[in-house]
């Protein structure tokens, strides 16, 4: 490791982009350096890459669990505020948002406010308070890199370009694991076969999203905040291959698209070293391998939580936040066994036809409306 190598704390350590964005730190010793891990209750994963890394910072959300931590010389922090203070302790050049849920939203604001670097890999902090995160990175001059691969397409795409000139942003979908199933065999999915995604190796709740394509709603959010773009000229289109991960397209009718095999380690290498590409030993692509790529319309009467999400990314005002809510709760329940793959969108569009919306000027009113929802989808069942 040398003195210049860049400090990070990875929130969310024990997850697939955590335990990725480990693997990439191995791959690069001698540029990059662990200074913080944080994890929700695996205790003895943390532990393990704590001895690992040689990291003396770390938190887990589990209060309980992280009173158990021994580590030798470790400061440990516990709780979801923990993990805050984890964030101001340790210092990091950039800090990696992969904390799921909404869980992940105050220790990235903490982040930006004091001007660190955030690579954020969830959406939810984008979906419930865009424009707060957006403004707090704003304020303190800090640089927010997308991990999520479809959002790091897009960011790599208009490198170099002017935001005046976007006429359209093409986000891709691999569709999921059921895009060809009918309605019936949809409401028969278990949630032991939705877990069982064919492309991408990710979390729990991201799978069961990618697989509902509230996913890709969720993404039309970052793309609107990250790159200040109206939700008017963002599309989704279908493309199963998972080859080219978004496309531009400018006023001059040409388009440019981000290209590579489905592997979140790009993205996250991506990230690590920006605004440098950094040599890797990563699978390449072979367009003769892959053969065709395919394109189509989504089916939003199949899968509305994509509708769903455009609609609440329209309506603004705290309708995101309940959005975001009402869907990790519903994907909870049907992940505990206690609803269907289909009344997921049903619980959703509930929510946000029963929320009485208001304005969204500060945190407080994002978990406000976060809390209504949750209750209410709560309640529903």
């Amino acid at each position: 490791m040398t003195a210049d190598a860049k400090r990070i704390a990875v929130l969310g350590s024990t997850g697939s982009i955590g335990e990725q964005t480990l693997e990439m730190v191995r791959a690069h010793p001698d540029r990059l350096q662990v200074v913080a891990l944080a994890a929700g209750h695996n205790a003895a994963r943390i532990t393990a890459q704590a001895a690992e890394f040689g990291v003396g910072v770390l938190g887990l959300a589990d209060e309980a669990g992280a009173r158990g931590l021994r580590v030798p010389g470790a400061r440990v922090f516990a709780g979801a505020e923990g993990i805050c203070e984890l964030v101001r302790a340790a210092e990091p050049d950039l800090v990696i948002g992969a904390i799921s849920g909404v869980a992940g939203l105050r220790p990235l604001l903490v982040a930006l406010e004091a001007g660190v670097d955030c690579a954020l890999a969830n959406k939810e902090p984008l979906v419930a308070a865009g424009g707060i995160v957006t403004e707090a990175a704003r304020q303190s001059g800090a640089t927010l890199l997308p991990i999520d691969s479809e959002i790091s397409a897009i960011f790599q795409c208009l490198r170099g370009e002017q935001a005046s000139e976007v006429e359209m942003i093409m986000l891709t979908a691999s569709g999921g694991p059921f895009s060809r199933l009918s309605a019936e065999e949809l409401a028969g999915v278990t949630p032991e076969r939705a877990l069982d995604h064919p492309t991408w190796k990710m979390g729990r709740k991201v799978t069961i999203d990618s697989a509902t394509l509230a996913n890709k709603g969720f993404e039309v959010f970052e793309v609107r905040w990250m790159f200040d773009v109206d939700v008017r000229r963002i599309e989704v289109v279908v493309h199963h291959q998972s080859i080219i991960h978004s496309m531009v397209q400018f006023q001059d009718g040409a388009v440019i698209a981000q290209m590579g095999p489905p592997d979140m380690r790009m993205p996250i290498a991506f990230a690590l070293f920006y605004p440098e590409r950094v040599a890797n030993d990563l699978p390449r692509l072979s367009l003769a391998e892959v053969g065709s790529l395919t394109f189509a319309e989504p089916d939003t009467d199949r899968f509305p939580c994509l509708r769903l999400a455009f609609s609440a990314a329209r309506a603004g005002r705290s309708y995101p936040a309940v959005l975001n809510a009402a869907d990790e709760v519903a994907v909870g329940l049907f992940l505990d066994g206690r609803i269907g793959f289909t009344r997921i969108p049903e619980l959703i569009e509930r929510a946000l036809t029963e929320h009485q919306a208001f304005e969204v000027h500060a945190l407080d009113d994002v978990e406000e409306a976060d809390r209504w929802a949750r209750d209410y989808v709560r309640g529903l069942v």
